[in-house]
């Protein structure tokens, strides 16, 4: 038996031509969702869609990449940018191994290591950039770096912070 990895048969597929599945339990939140758009706006498209292709119907039934598919669908600028097509492998399964793979796929993405972000972060500060830069392109907001500037421990890394008055010291004359 010869197999090929699908990656290796990348499609052009016109995004109107892909539709998505009735089974994925994944959910981006909002946050996360802007910095995929913004990461496929200054990225491309570094992941295929990973699609069924239902003959009959012409149509690519996407098994895995649903929220790269959304941001074709919505953003107007990486539409036209990409002239409309999604870039799309194809596997062939019935449909419970699709759904299989739809949370294969999921589950193997994983979950960031706080201790990796922290020292990210800290090199990021260190070589010289903004808080403000840092949020933008890691999709933070000020308090989520202020937390990892936290754990850190490192006086340094908060040179440029901002903080609130929380309380006063209360003098007696």
């Amino acid at each position: 038996m010869s197999f090929k990895s699908p990656i290796y048969n990348v499609k052009a597929v016109p995004v109107e031509k892909v539709r998505a599945n009735s089974y994925n339990p994944n959910r981006v939140a909002p946050p996360e969702m802007k910095l995929l758009e913004k990461s496929i706006w200054e990225d491309g498209y570094t992941q295929p869609v990973v699609c069924y292709y239902i003959e009959d119907e012409d149509i690519y039934e996407i098994v895995d990449g649903f929220h790269r598919y959304t941001i074709m669908k919505k953003s107007k600028k990486i539409y036209d940018r990409e002239k409309g097509l999604l870039p799309v492998v194809v596997i062939e399964k019935d449909k419970s191994n699709r759904m299989a793979s739809t949370i294969r796929h999921n589950r193997a993405r994983g979950t960031h290591d706080i201790d990796l972000m922290v020292k990210m972060v800290g090199e990021l500060v260190e070589s010289g950039m903004s808080d403000q830069w840092i949020s933008k392109n890691l999709g933070m907001d000020a308090d989520e770096l202020l937390r990892l500037k936290q754990i850190s421990g490192i006086a340094a890394l908060f040179a440029n912070s901002e903080f609130s008055q929380g309380w006063e010291k209360e003098v007696n004359g």
